[in-house]
């Protein structure tokens, strides 16, 4: 069946799996089915001799721009295929991301310096890999904004064109819209294909770094043997695990109780070892000095420094205190707060005629409270018998 399909179903077919193999975790039998077409179309692509040596990118046709891909989406699919041997694996991916780098370059789609910097990856200094590297960044990212706009683009014009008659001839002056469509389409493809060639020099790189550590582990296990190096791992392991252990005795005068550190600036002093958790701090910090004397970290022995460190001074006011000790302030505020609270509302909670309080050295006097009864009930009496506003009737109009 698939012998039978023509190189345009074949490609896209194998394009759809390399996208999904991309995206998610695909098994290794939907890895192998598209390892297995991208190889067929890589087999017709030769046979039809579409590219050439001694062409450039504009010599080759929008259709056939698309089918310089089929060597990256080999060499993608390739890493993932899980195998015994997995430098060899690495070996056939780094191959055929050379060549597509190759041939990109040959075709005028790589930067001039992009294959010497993967070529002499060991010997260019950081700071120039760093560099090329965020310009590769740069260009990966201005490649993959331009297909979102181009993808967007083409969208808003398959609604326009479902909304219009399907039976609208094609008028004078739309044959030149129809060739813009080329171009956006050949733009397309030449944006997929630089954003192809700034995923696989970083592939590139990645595969070299694994292939070099898998190396150093092959030749280890071959002189030492896969027993003694099984032995020499566990040794490792253990003797990182006594460490640990060790490590963790000497911590251990840290994690007994002690009063709480509140202050940062103490703190840090402990965990640099200038100062001990069991010494007393009274949250006292220096004031901020700017100037000379804050950029060289050291303290002022003569009068020269002082005034040196007082020609830069801040135009606002400093602050009184450390954020540690605001917040100590704060809650000691906030706790005298609630308790004020809470005794308040226990005093209104209570009968303050019965639990009313007695002044020292004065005794209770029940003849007293007896009167005063007396006096609240015949005050409750009259205002039964003379209701409120009883006496104000010829005050209103028919009164």
């Amino acid at each position: 069946m698939e012998e039978d399909m023509p190189l345009p179903a074949l490609f896209e077919k194998a394009r759809v799996i390399h996208a999904s193999a991309s995206e998610s975790s695909a098994d290794q039998e939907m890895v192998k089915n598209g390892y297995e077409l991208l190889k067929k179309c890589e087999d017709m692509v030769s046979k039809l001799g579409l590219f050439s040596s001694n062409e450039t990118k504009e010599d080759i046709s929008t259709a056939n721009l698309k089918y310089l891909l089929v060597p990256f989406y080999l060499a993608e699919l390739t890493e993932k295929i899980q195998q015994a041997d997995r430098i060899l694996i690495l070996k056939e991916s780094q191959a055929k991301l050379k060549e597509f780098l190759s041939f990109c370059d040959v075709m005028e789609l790589v930067p001039k310096d992009e294959l010497e910097i993967a070529e002499k990856a060991g010997s260019i200094p950081p700071a120039d890999r760093r560099a090329k590297k965020i310009a590769r960044y740069k260009r990966q990212k201005a490649a993959e904004s331009k297909l979102l706009e181009i993808k967007e683009r083409k969208e808003r014009r398959g609604r326009s064109s479902k909304a219009a008659a399907l039976s609208t001839p094609v008028e004078a002056g739309e044959e030149d819209e129809l060739d813009d469509y080329g171009e956006e389409e050949r733009e397309a493809w030449l944006c997929t294909i630089s954003l192809a060639v700034c995923k696989a020099l970083d592939l590139l790189e990645m595969l070299k770094k694994e292939e070099a550590m898998l190396s150093a582990v092959k030749e280890r296990q071959s002189k030492v043997g896969e027993e003694e190096f099984s032995h020499a791992i566990l040794d490792e392991r253990a003797q990182k695990a006594e460490t640990w252990h060790r490590n963790a005795a000497v911590r251990a005068q840290y994690t007994k109780p002690a009063q709480p550190i509140t202050c940062a600036t103490f703190a840090q002093d402990v965990l640099e070892g200038r100062a001990q958790v069991s010494e007393a701090h009274d949250h006292k910090h220096q004031p901020l000095i700017f100037g000379p004397a804050s950029v060289i970290g050291g303290r002022i022995t003569t009068e020269r420094e002082r005034m040196a460190a007082q020609i830069f001074q801040p135009s606002h006011r400093m602050p009184t205190m450390s954020i540690e000790e605001a917040g100590l302030k704060e809650m000691e505020i906030m706790n005298t707060w609630q308790e004020r609270n809470k005794k308040m509302m226990e005093e209104a909670n209570s009968s303050w005629y019965n639990d009313k309080p007695q002044r020292p050295g004065e005794e209770e006097d029940d003849e007293d409270d007896d009167a005063a009864q007396e006096k609240a009930r015949a005050w409750d009496d009259w205002k039964d018998e003379n209701p409120r506003g009883a006496g104000n009737k010829k005050l209103t109009p028919c009164g």
